[in-house]
């Protein structure tokens, strides 16, 4: 998959030109952060290129100048050692007949022949490792039996370690194969010369087992159960570091597995079903009851209730009519509806949140930049530091057999396959469980801005309010019923396209469900409406509309009327036959869940700030509501971003939710930009984090579960630098038995990927 868009560059990397095009490779034949760093590092040294390489994913994100080719870089990973190709497009989705089956992917295959390389290793290593370790078990020619079952282990068993081993070398390179393959071959090496031509092949010949070294004749000594145990050890740790690579991607994947199938198509007004994939924009479909949106529309035809909750993380359905949009993916829980594709395949919402996910997953965050740049030469320094450990314990105590096992012991403890999944697998599980509950982090960089920001700027209309106007108080005359104001204003402004005029006419329905029609309708601009209904000659608008037909307001009318525009609300005068009859008053009504978002935003740190292009009156009534005591108000769409960039500059550190085209210059500004899922495609872009519910909530929770994730991510950083740290000065200096190590090493990786696991269990 290609493209030539223009991207955000990250901390660390160069900015890439303008016209430079983009490509996400699959690569194969990665076995440790130090392949990665090592591919990377051979595309970066490309003219033109800049690659980011992610071990876990297995995937190469590289943007390249004009006159590069593809093939080229594909060229590049194959002289490196590996292989690289473009991923297939996704296939179609299967038709209703379709049932063929299908090839087990690649991963799956890799997976079962891990599991049988273990297994059968488990089943020939415990024997061995039983006889070493117990001498009661040890009875005559032992050690042969030993050799016949660790042999097959360490050839067949640790073979994806010698051949990926061997590959490198050929390359010039040294890899976390380099270390296994050779302390696994040196200990098996070392059992065969003591068996042959020393005195370990002897009959009667029996050793303990120590967990530290064991001083020992060189020539008696054979090291049969750490060759078999620790090939045993790690490729369990790699069976285990696979399955839960793949646990962390199944939110991903489910994800791309929730859309539709197949679809009823209107065509010349006969259903006929067809599969998803023939789908175009236009395209009128039928959604029945239980059945899924087959992909993002709008409603020509009845009402439901739709089910979003597999995509937004939200509850309760939500009612939708003729000219309300909905989401492909999404479930109908009602009646019959008719809706009109208005995005098909990668433009849908579906296919969006999963490319974000994704390109979250590939990405990298700076803390784990310096991690691969410790992994990349982390080999090479471990095999100068084996080499040290055997000739110092040679020069020191002449013991060659504590010489060979201190320097097997740092060889096998220095895999840093922990440090290169640290990282990945934290993100693949955090951005997996955001997309599951409605969160969609763009990319690792942005871990590190939530952790910093101290201050949340919210954009009013759509964020912190519903955007809608609605009816709030019915204020009314001596003499005159609620229920009467509203059906004469109603009927009225029902006729008229205002903003307010809706809200007046969308309350009266809702309280008199049936309203008359009105006769001689009349706009009067900028002043309100007029008209006959039921007989009565009808003005409902400004005060001053009134006054043009010489008719006062009352002195308690007035005064309400004056107090709700001092709250910020929109006050209507209404008046029929010369005489006031009473008051409505509207307003752009808060969203239920703002004023505890607003709470759960102060509990994590952040001091909000609300800022809109209203006037005060009504942003401070907002506020009031909300709990939120700094207001910004009569800012113009083009100065949002100004505003954020005085606030940086009095040294805040500034998120900003929002979710109209005049936020996306200011979230683009922003430390950290929150874009509501609800908003604009502009908006969308812009942000760093997305919403894709618009539950203002939501934005604390994506706070919180990206901080979540940079700390677990911080915390597997921690354990595996710590491992390494303590685990090599213990190996050189003889306290560790090679097969402790091995056991040791493989822990690691599986205590890193299990601790990133825990996110999906984030509520």
């Amino acid at each position: 998959m290609t493209s030539t868009a223009p991207e955000k560059t990250r901390p660390g990397e160069a900015p890439e030109p303008a016209s430079a095009s983009r490509v996400e490779l699959s690569i194969g034949g990665m076995t440790c952060a130090s392949c990665a760093a090592r591919i990377e590092k051979k595309l970066n040294r490309m003219d033109g290129v800049t690659a980011t390489v992610n071990y876990a994913t297995e995937k190469a994100k590289v943007s390249y100048a004009p006159g590069i080719e593809v093939a080229d870089l594909i060229a590049t990973v194959e002289r490196t050692g590996y292989t690289a190709e473009e991923p297939s497009p996704p296939a179609p989705p299967a038709g209703a007949g379709d049932d063929v089956p299908t090839a087990p992917p690649a991963a799956d295959a890799e997976l079962l022949s891990l599991r049988q390389r273990l297994f059968a290793s488990l089943a020939l290593s415990v024997p061995v490792v039983l006889m070493a370790m117990v001498p009661a078990l040890q009875f005559d020619n032992w050690q042969w039996l030993s050799l016949t079952l660790a042999a097959p282990v360490v050839a067949w068993g640790a073979f994806p370690f010698h051949r990926a081993a061997f590959t490198n070398a050929r390359h010039g390179a040294a890899t976390m194969d380099t270390l296994v393959s050779l302390g696994t071959l040196a200990a098996l090496g070392w059992s065969l010369w003591a068996l042959f031509f020393g005195d370990a092949g002897m009959p009667g010949m029996r050793h303990g087992f120590d967990f530290a070294l064991s001083r020992a004749d060189g020539s008696s000594a054979i090291y049969l159960e750490a060759a078999a145990g620790v090939t045993a050890f790690l490729l369990a740790g790699r069976y285990l570091e696979a399955k839960s690579k793949r646990k962390a991607g199944a939110a991903l994947r489910a994800l791309l597995e929730l859309g539709a199938k197949d679809v009823a198509v209107l065509r010349d007004g006969t259903e006929v079903r067809v599969p998803v994939s023939q789908l175009t924009v236009g395209d009128r479909f039928v959604v029945r009851p239980g059945e899924k949106v087959a992909t993002d529309g709008t409603v020509v035809e009845g009402a439901s209730a739709v089910d979003a909750s597999m995509l937004t993380g939200e509850s309760v359905p939500v009612d939708v009519g003729v000219g309300d949009a909905v989401t492909g993916a999404t479930v109908n829980a009602g009646g019959r509806l008719v809706v009109e594709a208005t995005r098909v395949g990668a433009d849908t919402q579906l296919a969006r949140m999963a490319k974000l996910v994704e390109d979250a997953q590939n990405g990298k965050a700076e803390v784990q930049r310096l991690a691969d740049r410790i992994s990349g030469v982390f080999v090479p320094v471990v095999l100068l530091i084996a080499a040290a450990t055997l000739g110092g314990w040679l020069g020191a105590t002449g013991d060659a057999t504590a010489a060979f096992t201190a320097a097997v012991a740092v060889l096998i403890i220095a895999c840093p396959c922990a440090l290169g999944l640290a990282t990945p697998t934290a993100l693949m599980v955090g951005t997996g469980r955001g997309a599951q509950l409605g969160i969609l982090i763009k990319g690792p960089e942005v871990l590190e801005s939530t952790r910093r920001v101290d201050t949340v700027v919210l954009d009013k209309t759509g964020t912190v309010t519903t955007g809608r106007m609605r009816l709030q108080e019915v204020l009314t005359a001596p003499g005159v019923t609620e229920d009467e104001l509203l059906r004469l204003a109603g009927a009225l402004e029902h006729a008229s396209e205002h903003p307010i005029a809706r809200a007046v006419a969308a309350g009266a329905a809702e309280r008199v469900r049936t309203l008359p029609v009105p006769e001689d309708f009349e706009n009067a601009a900028g002043l309100g409406v007029q008209g006959v209904v039921d007989g009565h000659a009808v003005l409902v608008g400004r005060e001053k509309l009134l006054e043009e037909w010489a008719i006062e307001l009352p002195r308690d009318l007035a005064e309400a009327k004056a107090a709700a525009e001092a709250d910020g609300r929109t006050a209507v005068a209404v008046a029929w036959d010369g005489e006031a009859r009473g008051v409505l008053t509207v307003a752009d009504a808060v969203k239920e869940t703002s004023a505890e978002a607003v709470a759960e935003l102060r509990r994590l740190g952040l001091e909000p700030v609300l800022l809109t292009g209203d006037n005060r009156l009504v942003a401070a009534s907002v506020a009031r509501a909300v709990g939120i005591d700094e207001v910004i108000a009569d800012v113009l769409p083009e100065d949002k971003a100004d505003v954020v960039r005085r606030l940086q500059a009095e040294g805040r550190r500034v998120a900003m939710v929002g979710d109209g085209v005049n936020d996306a210059a200011a979230l683009a500004t922003a430390d950290l930009g929150l874009a509501m899922g609800t908003g604009t495609d502009a908006a969308i872009e812009a942000g760093d984090l997305t919403l894709v519910r618009g539950d203002l909530r939501v934005a604390a929770d994506a706070i919180r579960l990206a901080r979540r994730t940079l700390a677990t991510i911080k915390g597997n950083l921690f354990w595996a630098f710590g491992y390494n740290v303590a685990a090599l000065p213990l190996a050189a200096a003889g306290l560790l038995n090679p097969m402790i190590a091995g056991a040791a090493m493989a822990f690691s990786s599986v205590f890193v990927v299990t601790n990133s696991l825990r996110l999906r269990s984030f509520r």
